[in-house]
């Protein structure tokens, strides 16, 4: 079995994979520091708890944005696993064209998804991932991974309204009633989820415009995709699952 690991900025996900089925899903938050003993444990326990046995993973591939857990991170992956684990970063084979001006600045995570958007999806693609980050990446036809857009996410620019502001409270993030808000909640509400659609919408349609194509698959991920997907018509796709698989996709590329 194959265990997949997504570092992110607020939880750190991960999937066992059975060849192309995930098994189970689990995930631990990234900001609490912790020590590999505590690592290797956490993970061990939840396997366990979700019917699997921590023996059985006989691979192990992690892709991450957050350099300074991974010390820890991999010595658990060592000392619990018996595995030295497979790392996303530059020079990996990902069967992409990696046709950017700095290869090596661009994240693990944007990596993974771009190869499960165009190896499950086909090409053109562009790919929306909902994280800490609203990220748009585009992959040509031809496999070329060479643009995107990196833009506030919906929690991070909720964040910033009431922690800048002395009088606005923290609000559930949802699709409120109406745009027209008729107090306080509503109104921040309506500007948090509505803001994010206009900019959705716009960034697709002039990644579209710029690379000149009518038609183009629109692939979205993320925590929050699910809720942007039902109020828009640009998204074509919605897998909350797509940078597990692209970990196992890429994983999968080292070993042929």
């Amino acid at each position: 079995m194959l265990l997949t690991v997504d570092v992110g900025n607020t939880n750190i996900t991960c999937a066992v994979f059975e060849k192309k089925e995930i098994k189970t899903s689990f995930r631990l938050t990234t900001k609490q520091p912790r020590t590999s003993d505590e690592f290797g444990m956490l993970m061990n326990t939840l396997m366990l708890s979700n019917g699997l046995e921590p023996s059985l993973i006989d691979g192990i591939i992690v892709a991450s944005v957050v350099p300074n857990i991974m010390h820890s991170l991999n010595n658990a992956m060592v000392k619990y696993f018996g595995i030295e684990p497979v790392i996303v970063e530059a020079g990996i084979r990902t069967g992409l064209k990696l046709n950017m001006e700095n290869p090596r600045q661009v994240g693990a995570d944007k990596i993974v998804d771009a190869v499960a958007a165009y190896e499950m999806y086909g090409g053109p693609v562009i790919v929306v991932d909902f994280g800490t980050a609203t990220t748009f990446d585009f992959v040509a036809e031809n496999g070329e991974f060479s643009s995107g857009v990196i833009a506030p996410g919906i929690l991070a620019s909720a964040n910033a309204l009431w922690e800048q502001t002395a009088q606005l409270p923290e609000v559930q993030i949802k699709r409120p009633k109406s745009i027209l808000g008729k107090d306080t909640v509503s109104c921040m509400q309506a500007g948090l989820f509505f803001g994010q659609v206009g900019q959705i919408e716009y960034i697709i349609k002039m990644i579209k415009k710029e690379c000149g194509l009518k038609e183009c698959r629109v692939v979205a991920t993320g925590g929050l995709g699910n809720i942007f997907k039902e109020e828009t018509e640009m998204i074509d796709v919605y897998d909350p699952a797509l940078t597990m698989h692209g970990l196992r996709i890429v994983y999968e590329k080292q070993k042929r």
